[in-house]
């Protein structure tokens, strides 16, 4: 068993436990480009392993009751059957090709699981939260856009949870960020299950490079689940969106000079954006004790 591949499988896997996104957008560029393994064959390993991982999560928010069942099976209506024929396309994409045009849809893929990354935080700041029983569900748009995020997921192995999970931010932004997470993670649940599926009838899995994944991933998404009540969320995702632009570029044969710029272009702002919301905190704070101090009783004459 290749130790190091366990070793990058727990990190990814902590990430997950950590934020509830990012395993196919960290895992598969990690292979493809660290371990040189090839895109299809990273795709499809990954894939496995995330069928794996998913429930785990899926299983404390079931019990938890934070998901809305409704919106689980109109996604996967949609999302499950195109992320099996996304697994058929990256085969069927064109003989020698096939490798080039799965790099090219993953590099595309991560870019979007940035936009996601970021239309979520701005959506959660600027909405009203409600239940997820008090959502009315709207069918043909959620099984639409289900089935575009599985057939990216089938191609890619990226988005069942970046940009799924932006995706019902945009059908539903009144949703509750608890039940959001809920029932993004169980939706995916059969939706890898499906993309996996495909990838290991018609798809490339190397059964050593996954092995090696799940040995190290699995131990790592309960670390980050355990965590995830202590760690600063916001900072994970901001180094995550950070990782994913480069990658992204780097997969997209972008120059090395201009994957920098954008990595410390990105990073930058994520830490002036963090800095000026400690100040507004910290102003916020300062003011509601003074607010509160106890005015003095002056003594009688």
């Amino acid at each position: 068993m290749d130790v190091v591949l366990a070793l990058a499988g727990f990190g990814v896997g902590t990430v997950v436990g950590l934020t509830g996104m990012g395993g196919g957008a960290l895992m598969t560029p990690v292979l493809v480009l660290f371990f040189g393994v090839p895109p299809l064959a990273a795709v499809s390993s990954d894939l496995v392993v995330s069928a794996v991982m998913k429930p785990f999560g899926g299983v404390v928010h079931a019990r938890r009751g934070t998901v809305n069942w409704q919106l689980v099976a109109w996604l996967c209506a949609g999302s499950v059957p195109s992320a099996f024929c996304g697994a058929l396309l990256a085969r069927a994409a064109g003989g020698d090709d096939v490798q080039e045009v799965v790099r090219l849809c993953l590099g595309v893929a991560l870019l979007l699981a940035v936009a996601g990354l970021l239309g979520k935080a701005y959506l959660a700041r600027s909405r009203r939260s409600v239940p997820a029983t008090g959502i009315r569900v709207r069918p043909v748009p959620t099984v639409l856009l289900g089935a575009l995020g599985g057939l990216v997921v089938g191609m890619t192995s990226v988005g069942s949870g970046s940009l799924i999970i932006v995706i019902l931010l945009m059908l539903y932004p009144m949703l509750r960020a608890n039940d959001l997470v809920g029932t993004d993670l169980v939706q995916a649940v059969p939706l890898v299950a499906a993309a996996a599926l495909g990838h290991l009838l018609f798809g490339d899995l190397h059964l050593d490079v996954a092995g090696a994944l799940l040995v190290g991933s699995i131990p790592g998404v309960l670390l980050g689940a355990h965590l995830s009540t202590r760690a600063p969320a916001g900072f994970v995702r901001s180094a995550l969106a950070v990782v994913l632009v480069a990658s992204g570029l780097k997969l997209l044969r972008a120059p090395d000079p201009a994957v920098a710029v954008a990595a410390v272009t990105l990073a930058s702002f994520f830490v002036v954006t963090h800095v000026r919301a400690r100040r507004r905190t910290s102003r916020a704070s300062a003011a509601t004790a003074h607010a509160q101090t106890p005015t003095p009783v002056g003594t009688p004459d």
